[in-house]
């Protein structure tokens, strides 16, 4: 049961009930077992250590490994990621830490070669996949208007430059622009635990089932075996079949929320089909208008820095599912390692109260 997540968001917000959560659990004598999220200040090519997690999947996976030490029977695991990107690191440093691949090959161009390839193996035209990343990024706003109610103004929209073409596909806001200080806290116990504690039941959120999938590597020389979003699939499918849950018609009849990983376009593109939520591309832009496919605003706009999107949407997820904001008690959220070698799958749901 997840029975805290809380974030903030340069400096905005508190954490204050996660940390009162974990002071009593340590206060009580129950093991609490911390899963980092790395910054990216973190060497990308060095060896990950026991208990750290990196690249966009990370918050995923560091949740079913969560799971699984629950299901072993430990008491709480809490998850936690900070990387203050604005204020940590000069503008050169971020830049060479960027990039991961080659200094002559930045992220801009493997995503634009990434997405040729994605292009080619769908057989569509450039026109096409630039009009439906327009339709995603309209997609981001409406939700972005609605997580945010009366607290948003046109002016935390990206303003008109960011509007024009970085590539021959992407704008800048088809692409993630996670320049924030972030920190978030996901605080997972078993069922005795959370009721040990006195949490209502209807302050858990329960982790149904995580689905994870991965290529054997990253970078220009997998583009090919990524751009098939085959472990995409298999993430998703085996997350599904896990819980027992029927997702994809879940969400179609509007009984669950969705967080899409939005880094860049493709990768939402390749989620819809992959989850059969759409069934072509050629139907994307009319799903687009009628589904909101992020509870954030995405990667976009609600900003998450490096590693932690994936974070920020789990506890987004958790706080709408107990708002029970239209009725649905199931959410998922999905997430994006590196350019596209790891993908993962969690599906989240609201306890009854009647436990």
């Amino acid at each position: 049961m997840i029975i805290c997540a809380a974030k903030t968001i340069d400096n905005v917000g508190s954490m204050q009930h996660c940390f009162d959560l974990e002071a009593e659990i340590v206060k009580r004598n129950f093991t609490l077992h911390h899963l980092t999220i790395e910054p990216l200040s973190a060497d990308w090519h060095s060896k990950e250590k026991l208990g750290f997690f990196r690249s966009g999947c990370a918050p995923v996976e560091a949740l079913a490994k969560a799971k699984s030490l629950i299901e072993q029977g430990h008491d709480a695991v809490l998850i936690s990621g900070q990387d203050n990107l604005k204020t940590g690191y000069s503008r050169q440093e971020r830049l060479r830490l960027m990039s991961v691949y080659q200094d002559d090959y930045p992220l801009t161009q493997a995503y634009t070669d990434l997405a040729e390839q994605f292009i080619d193996l769908h057989n569509i035209n450039a026109d096409l996949f630039r009009h439906i990343s327009e339709c995603l990024f309209d997609n981001y706003k409406l939700s972005y208007r609605k997580a945010l109610g009366d607290d948003f103004n046109e002016n935390l929209l990206p303003d008109e430059r960011w509007y024009q073409p970085l590539t021959a596909l992407f704008r800048g806001v088809d692409c993630a622009n996670p320049l924030i200080d972030f920190s978030g806290r996901v605080l997972v116990t078993s069922e005795a635990l959370a009721a040990e504690l006195q949490v209502p039941a209807e302050q858990w959120i329960e982790v149904k089932s995580v689905g994870l999938s991965r290529l054997e590597g990253d970078g220009p020389d997998y583009i090919k075996q990524i751009a098939n979003y085959q472990h995409m699939r298999e993430a998703y499918q085996s997350c599904c079949e896990q819980s027992g849950i029927d997702f994809t018609r879940q969400f179609s009849q509007g009984k669950a929320l969705l967080d899409t990983y939005t880094c860049y376009p493709v990768v939402p593109m390749a989620f819809l089909l992959a989850s059969g939520l759409v069934d072509s591309l050629e139907d994307m832009p009319t799903f687009l208008k009628q589904h909101d496919i992020t509870v954030t605003g995405g990667m976009n706009l609600a900003r998450a820095p490096w590693n932690n999107p994936a974070l920020n949407g789990i506890i987004t997820m958790v706080q709408r599912l107990l708002s029970c904001e239209g009725g649905a008690q199931t959410g998922l959220v999905h997430a994006n390692g590196g350019l596209g070698y790891r993908q993962g799958v969690v599906l989240l749901s609201g306890v009854s109260t009647d436990k």
